[in-house]
């Protein structure tokens, strides 16, 4: 299993997106490994008319060849304003992270 880094924005009124998304996961045997929520935060511009945010950051291992699968699925999600999906050296600099 790789270890990637999902950073991701929803409407502020779509809080309970988070939970089909960790559903999301959890369909493609991907473990949570650690979550970071900054809240509502004003967004540099507009995007589809949405100026505030909710920001999501989630440590996750999933395996690799189920990354693609992944991707399209968040695609086709109305509900995520933008995500990020970055593949992260190693888990222990996951952990380490964490401890700072």
């Amino acid at each position: 299993m790789s270890v990637y880094e999902l950073t991701f924005l929803l409407k502020p009124e779509d809080k309970e997106e988070s939970k089909k998304i960790r559903e999301l996961l959890q369909s493609f045997s991907a473990k949570l490994l650690g979550e970071t929520i900054w809240e509502k935060k004003k967004l540099a511009y507009p995007i589809k008319k949405i100026e505030t945010a909710d920001y999501y950051l989630w440590q996750i291992a999933v395996d690799a060849s189920q990354i693609g699968e992944l991707r399209k699925r968040l695609n086709f999600n109305e509900k995520i304003i933008r995500y990020l999906l970055l593949k992260i050296a190693s888990k222990k600099q996951v952990l380490n992270k964490g401890r700072q």
